[in-house]
């Protein structure tokens, strides 16, 4: 745990009590603060009063004391509407925070000490949860004591320093950014930039000017690695490389830079102040399939180099990387049909990576839609052989799945069989029951991991029982 001594003798409210929530009570009680908390939910309330909280309604919070407002990310701050704490704060003219602000303020004492852990924080639309832990994958098998948090794994102000080999590696989701007015990382990643959170951002230009807030905050003797194979990135990148400040470094997937880290037929380059040097064939890394974790591996590459001057150690390191739950996850297999979790894919572009990489998909998909739905996956259409509707997007999916062979299950547990016995009953040489939903999970489940801990039960019980599924 990182004591957050900021607010010692302070009172602090804190609204949302999660994991991040109750990581920021204990964080903050460790520093000497009083914390007023407060949420919806009974068991959550009493979680943090085990942990010295006062449960108090934020309206009845003594908000003429209170100093700090640590808001959960998933609280709206400005859209569709301020949530009432927040209003609340406002008025009261008391800051409104995260906990990624706090554990900066903490580590920032350091800032100019020698043997300061070096901060890496991972945004962008996609991938970031697998760039993020290949990146403490890589530093941890160079002898780093990577610590590995934030939007993945555990809270950031769970982790803790581990010595002079410290390296915090922080995935940053867009409402943690908007949380976190002075954060500064030593190197900040933007992996890719499409369509979404719309409702929490206003528009797609806020959408994108949070991503690029956390680039501006980086430290000025840093580096930002930018993905540049969308339009998005690729401007933003081009303001960076054009202003001087921090150095900005490319990475791209679809062509060959003469400046940058890049991909050509899953061979990973490095031309980042040299000519182009081969670092390793990507097909070796068996759990990283597909151009959008060539994308990962590129990025994280990129991001690694300051600290790792062994461009070998860190090939082997990628290598040996061995993937991320509910992140195309093989859970299973029944005679020649596969499962695959993707549960994290919670939008259409996200659902494109998976759909991509098999010929005979049998498709479960739905859940709390996306705005702009499965439209763009028109042109991967023709690797479904069947789809299978979950959630409140089944009639509009079912609408824009048109001709494709599709039926409403309406629950996982009906997709996960009805799928099953379609793809056994198939004449296909190498069927997948894919789960990748383009969609949100809070329509049937606490969270997309809950979502892929269902699928993957149901999956095991299946092959656990093979004649129930013929």
């Amino acid at each position: 745990m990182i004591p957050v001594t900021s607010f010692a003798n302070c009172d602090v409210g804190v609204f949302g009590l999660a994991r991040s929530g109750l990581a920021t009570i204990r964080a903050l009680r460790a520093g000497g603060a009083q914390v007023y908390a407060w949420d919806q939910r009974e068991a959550a309330n009493a979680a943090a009063r085990d942990e010295g909280a006062s449960i108090v309604s934020f309206r009845n919070w003594p908000w003429e004391r209170i100093k700090a407002l640590v808001l959960s990310p998933g609280v709206p701050l400005t859209h569709p509407a301020p949530h009432d704490v927040v209003r609340a704060a406002r008025d009261a003219q008391v800051e409104i925070i995260g906990d990624v602000e706090l554990f900066g303020r903490e580590i920032r004492p350091d800032q100019n000490a020698a043997g300061r852990a070096p901060v890496v924080a991972v945004t962008g639309t996609n991938g970031k949860s697998t760039t993020t832990a290949l990146i403490g994958h890589i530093l941890s098998s160079c002898g780093f004591a990577a610590e590995v948090g934030g939007n993945i794994g555990q809270p950031v102000l769970s982790l803790s320093r581990k010595g002079g080999k410290t390296i915090f590696v922080i995935e940053m989701s867009s409402y943690q950014i908007d949380l976190s007015p002075t954060f500064t990382p030593d190197v900040s990643i933007l992996s890719n930039i499409t369509p979404d959170h719309i409702d929490r951002h206003g528009s797609m230009e806020g959408y994108v000017a949070v991503k690029r807030r956390l680039l501006r905050q980086t430290a000025r003797d840093g580096r930002v690695c930018i993905g540049v194979d969308d339009a998005y990135s690729a401007q933003i990148y081009t303001q960076f490389a054009s202003d001087g400040g921090v150095e900005a470094i490319p990475v791209s997937v679809k062509k060959v830079l003469g400046r940058g880290v890049f991909v050509v037929d899953g061979i990973l380059y490095d031309a980042h102040r040299q000519a182009a040097v081969r670092v390793m064939d990507l097909a070796d890394a068996l759990h990283l399939p597909g151009t959008h974790n060539w994308q990962n591996a590129a990025l994280a590459y990129t991001a690694v180099k300051p600290y790792i001057s062994d461009t070998r150690a860190i090939a082997a390191a990628i290598t040996s990387f061995p993937g991320l739950s509910h992140r195309m996850e093989d859970v299973g297999r029944l005679d020649r049909v596969r499962f695959i979790n993707d549960s994290k894919a919670t939008n259409a572009d996200a659902a494109a990576r998976a759909l991509v990489c098999f010929p005979s998909i049998y498709w479960i998909a739905g859940g709390k839609p996306k705005e702009g739905g499965i439209e763009s996956l028109k042109r991967l259409f023709g690797h479904i052989r069947k789809a299978y509707l979950i959630g409140t997007a089944a009639a509009e999916f079912s609408a824009t799945l048109g001709d494709v062979p599709h039926e409403t299950a309406g629950t996982l547990e009906v997709a996960v069989q009805a799928a099953a016995n379609d793809a056994l009953r198939s004449s296909d040489a190498a069927p997948v029951v894919l789960l990748s939903p383009a969609c949100a999970s809070f329509d049937q489940f606490r969270d997309f991991e809950h979502r892929g801990d269902v699928f993957r039960a149901l999956v095991a019980d299946l092959t656990g029982h093979k004649r129930e599924a013929v």
